[in-house]
């Protein structure tokens, strides 16, 4: 399924603790990693001096990405490296798109330390413009566990919500997960506190009961037999987060963007709040009607 893995990497401590994660899933499936460093050359103090300054970063990007190989060549696992020049999020992606890479696998947040987490940062960029899925794990105090055992996705009823199913449907057959979850969330502070506020939680209701079902459905139809739940809460992600917590989530596969529409990306969205809370990895996919 994930044949080419692409991870960028900065050797900052955040990038080493999520290559672990990255080697577990190549050993197990045999794909190919793709492991490259971008010099960032858009920086003022670097466009202005260039020579002996883009050297210096170059030479450490292939330093940090042949230990990266060289980690990777004690688990038996292939790998291609490269360091390239530019503005680091448009590279990863121009670069991923070139390959043909199956998925991105990158840390919410690198060398600007672990306060640093995913609002303006390469990975959020990539996030929203890359055409492959992306893998985001937060380094500092995420739960990974390799096979996943149990995935949940969050759902809408959306277009994309619907390319994430598809992708978790995938990843439960073919990595032989225990579990899939299937769990649309009704967002209380839409109602209220209007005297129809209770016929519009009945309604809302009805319609989530529908989503999880019809979702459930599809799950079937691909020999999956899904959990559904529908919870009300004061924020979907926090929601989501606790449902993470209560039965014992591996993954989250989410769509980047929900009914709001194609113009509604990560920023401020519920898949940006979970990607820079989650406590376990989120697979973040775009609708193929956005591509």
């Amino acid at each position: 399924m994930f044949d080419t893995l692409l991870f960028p990497t900065d050797g900052s401590e955040g990038a080493t603790a999520v290559f672990d994660h990255v080697l577990d899933m190549a050993a197990a499936t045999g794909a190919t990693v793709h492991v490259i460093n971008v010099a960032d050359t858009t920086r003022d103090s670097v466009t202005q001096i260039r020579g002996e300054v883009v050297d210096t970063l170059e030479q450490e990007g292939r330093r940090i990405a042949q230990e990266a190989a060289d980690r990777a060549a004690d688990r038996g696992v292939e790998t291609v490296t490269d360091v390239l020049q530019g503005e680091p999020h448009r590279t990863i992606v121009d670069y991923a798109e070139s390959r043909d890479v199956d998925l991105v696998v990158m840390p919410t947040h690198g060398r600007r330390g672990l306060e640093r987490v995913l609002l303006g940062s390469t990975t959020e960029r990539v996030v929203r413009r890359s055409e492959a899925p992306v893998l985001t794990i937060r380094p500092d105090d995420a739960t990974v566990r390799y096979p996943y055992r149990n995935v949940l996705v969050p759902t809408d009823g959306s277009d994309c919500a619907a390319d994430a199913l598809s992708l978790a449907l995938d990843i439960v057959t073919k990595e032989d997960a225990t579990s899939l979850h299937i769990l649309s969330v009704v967002d209380v502070t839409t109602l209220g506190v209007d005297v129809r506020a209770d016929v519009l939680a009945d309604t809302l209701e009805e319609d989530a009961t529908e989503i999880v079902e019809e979702a459930a459905s599809t799950a079937a139809d691909a020999g999956v037999d899904a959990t559904t739940d529908v919870e009300f809460g004061t924020s979907v992600a926090r929601t989501v987060r606790s449902y993470v917590d209560d039965h014992d989530i591996d993954l989250v596969v989410t769509g980047t963007h929900g009914r709001t529409g194609l113009d509604r990306y990560v920023l401020g969205s519920v898949a940006d709040r979970l990607i820079r809370t989650s406590p376990v990895p989120v697979l973040t996919v775009r609708s193929a009607a956005e591509s």
